[in-house]
């Protein structure tokens, strides 16, 4: 199976956000957008412990997004670099981003719709 990225259907595309993604078996793969200063914090909310309970492995392709720990630990991460994120984290960007993600599909199912519903487009 195979997908050109820009292809892939939008899952939320609002304010500058946008997700497009496809399953494929048990796995979801996305193509990430989001501007410079978006904070998923707030959308987080009423998640387990405010944040994503999703694992996502990707790569950053452009721009640089700061990565909070439930734990208290944050780092960056930049175009060119690989990630592994697990459990219990949320994001903000600090410049515009853009990323290929890899997460299950289940999981990452449930969080688009959160954040949907958040963003109040259901």
């Amino acid at each position: 199976m195979k997908m050109a990225i820009d292809s892939m259907p939008d899952r939320i595309n609002t304010g500058g956000i946008r997700f497009q993604s496809q399953d494929w078996g048990e796995m979801n793969v996305s193509h990430i957008h989001l501007p410079a200063g978006a904070d998923a914090a707030p959308l987080l909310e009423g998640m387990p412990g405010d944040c994503c309970q999703v694992p996502h492995w990707g790569l950053v392709l452009e721009g640089q997004i700061k990565v909070d720990y439930a734990d208290g630990q944050s780092e960056l991460v930049s175009a060119g670099e690989a990630y592994y994120w697990p459990a219990g984290h949320s994001v903000a960007a600090t410049s515009d981003y853009r990323a290929i993600e890899f997460s299950p599909a289940k999981g990452m199912g449930d969080v688009m719709a959160h954040l949907r519903g958040k963003l109040g487009l259901d």
